[in-house]
């Protein structure tokens, strides 16, 4: 496993499979989520959130983060038609530019690197729309370090649900006793339990203003790097 002379944290030892969330674990895309928001909101009539708002409504998926933004503007929930108009305004909007603003967090491509140098099949599982993941992981040099792709409308569920984690596993065939999960939300890590997946999580994201320590994952890191010894 360990090829190149990379060595790993401990509770990488023995792993084959490394999965790891987009949004908050790996890219800060906040900054383009809420301009996307913002502007759908505004062309279906509606007042626009802030960003900090936006940052505690990601982690569910498109769909669910423009309901709450709807849900917040008008007091309560959306009727269907505004909703789909709404969500259609946001993917135009935020597909036009979804690298405009959007950053790496800190090692996270140098930690990616390393991982998949050390020998690790890596693979991504994000609930943001499948179209989405390889202009963004294209434009930040990563899409080749991924063996797999799972988006938030690729399968018939998303993440907490474990679907999309033990698809990842059965097609890459491997087990789920040697597979990782890594990521920012208690989405990520109760996926990753119910799989039977290791779980990392990383602090610095979007759970929804909540301690992500609350969720009891296997391992907390303050930084990608740290999985590298």
């Amino acid at each position: 496993m360990h090829k190149r002379g990379h060595s790993v944290h401990t509770i990488l030892q023995g792993k084959r499979l490394i999965a790891f969330d987009l949004d908050g674990t790996l890219i800060d895309s906040v900054p383009d989520l809420a301009v996307g928001v913002q502007r759908a909101l505004q062309e279906v009539g509606r007042s626009a959130p802030s960003e900090s708002q936006v940052r505690d409504w990601v982690g569910n998926g498109a769909q669910v983060l423009v309901e709450r933004a709807l849900t917040w503007s008008l007091g309560n929930a959306p009727e269907a038609a505004l909703q789909q108009s709404a969500y259609e305004a946001f993917m135009r909007h935020y597909g036009a530019a979804p690298n405009a603003l959007t950053t790496l967090y800190p090692e996270v491509f140098e930690a990616l690197h390393a991982l998949h140098d050390a020998g690790y099949q890596l693979a991504l599982i994000t609930n943001k729309p499948e179209r989405f993941i390889a202009p963004i992981l294209s434009h930040f040099d990563l899409l080749p370090l991924f063996v797999a792709t799972v988006g938030g409308d690729s399968l018939a569920e998303k993440k907490p649900s474990p679907l999309p984690l033990l698809h990842i596993a059965e097609t890459l065939d491997i087990a789920p006793s040697v597979s990782v999960m890594v990521g920012d939300s208690r989405h990520d890590i109760a996926a990753g339990k119910a799989a039977g997946f290791t779980t990392i999580a990383l602090p610095y994201g979007y759970n929804h203003g909540d301690p992500i320590e609350q969720s009891q994952p296997d391992l907390l890191v303050s930084s990608l790097r740290e999985l590298i010894a």
